[in-house]
């Protein structure tokens, strides 16, 4: 017959005791039913501890010369190695006092000498029990906490992996390169670290919701999706009745993300940031932006951050209809638009960070076979209308 969990001969108790009768007896107790363990005095015990198998229970003598049982259990719960270990007491007289001190020191119980057999074990197995439930719950616990962060993990992953296919899908359509998506992701990354302590944003620039704008900035141009061709991939200017369809394509965006959103039956956090920055990232701080001509801080900070990210990327790179603006000239397109493009503190961000830009800008630069492709999908749009 299996012995049950707590009488497993696996367990493993140790004696602490200077008497050899007494180590003598509760061996002889013990052995039927569990491993044993002798330690004569407190320095040897504590010794062994660091040397051998740790126990899953100590018995521990009170009165003994040199060290006492007091000091042997203090320096027990003091080491996170042995801390959790059950100690229980053996002694031959306690008072409420000397129990009240060693409940306080961590002990969970005392034995009282001369000992009883039926006790010494039920006591044992009771506190064997606790310990491996404790410990179950423990390990449970901990199990769920890995298994939150990984299901968490997941989730973001597979949200990173959605908002990169939904905006690339824009992007196939939109004489635009990928790398466009990344760059734009950083310089507002870049913008909102740098004015996160700033006394107008502070309180909005929060590390979570930095890291939120950052998940959100490839939409920004999402909506291009329900543009038509020939105004989407027009290689010149846009005619008055063009050019105010492809206005459109902000609340197109925004509207597309809210009926994802409304499909899911839940409102997801970082979409809000989504929708702002696809609606009104071509709003301008004097009022003579689009879509509502919002003007100054009416305009969400999110999509101002943006505004500068996105018009600067569109100076900087090549397209198959022109050449990239240099990245002096481009800075001084964006601080031309101070107080009236943008918003003055955060072009002033810009400037303090303009060497940050240009990195981004190389790090993440398209390559002649990005353009290339653009251009073919282009010619073979414009053939098919």
């Amino acid at each position: 017959m299996t012995a049950p969990p707590h009488q497993a001969p696996n367990k493993l108790i140790l004696v602490v005791d200077d008497t050899p009768f007494n180590l003598t007896l509760m061996s002889a107790v013990l052995k039927k039913h569990y491993r044993v363990r002798e330690a004569a005095s407190g320095p040897q015990a504590l010794a062994m501890l660091k040397a051998e198998e740790l126990p899953d229970l100590i018995l521990l003598d009170i009165m003994m010369p040199a060290m006492d049982g007091y000091e042997v259990c203090s320096r027990l719960k003091a080491d996170p190695l042995t801390a959790g270990i059950p100690v229980i007491f053996l002694t031959a007289n306690v008072s409420s006092d000397d129990e009240e001190k060693g409940f306080e020191l961590g002990a969970v119980d005392y034995i009282t000498k001369p000992i009883r057999q039926k006790v010494v074990l039920a006591r044992i197995k009771t506190h064997l029990q606790l310990k491996a439930s404790a410990d179950f719950l423990e390990d449970k616990a901990v199990y769920l906490e890995k298994e939150v962060a990984r299901r968490a993990e997941e989730i973001e992953a597979i949200q990173d992996v959605t908002i990169l296919a939904m905006a690339s899908l824009a992007e196939t359509r939109d004489n635009e390169t990928g790398n466009h998506i990344r760059r734009t992701q950083y310089y507002v990354q870049a913008l909102a670290e740098k004015l996160r302590f700033h006394p107008r944003f502070s309180a909005f620039l929060t590390e979570h919701t930095i890291k939120l704008l950052f998940k959100s900035a490839p939409l920004h141009d999402i909506g291009k999706v329900g543009i038509p061709d020939h105004i989407l991939l027009k290689p010149g200017r846009f005619t008055p009745e063009e050019f105010a369809i492809m206005k459109t394509h902000t609340t197109l965006g925004r509207d597309a993300i809210a009926t994802a959103e409304s499909r899911l039956g839940v409102n997801v956090e970082f979409l809000t940031y989504a929708k702002e920055i696809a609606y009104s990232h071509q709003e301008k701080w004097d009022g003579s932006g689009y879509p509502e001509s919002l003007a100054g801080d009416a305009i969400p900070i999110s999509a101002r951050l943006m505004a500068v990210a996105d018009v600067y990327d569109a100076l900087i790179s090549r397209r198959p209809y022109k050449d990239p603006m240099p990245h002096d000239k481009a800075i001084q397109f964006i601080m031309d638009g101070r107080g009236t493009h943008f918003d003055p503190d955060i072009v002033d961000a810009f400037i303090a960070l303009q060497d940050k830009f240009l990195a981004i800008s190389r790090r993440y630069a398209d390559s002649d076979a990005d353009i290339e492709q653009k251009a073919l999908q282009i010619d073979q749009a414009l053939i098919k209308r």
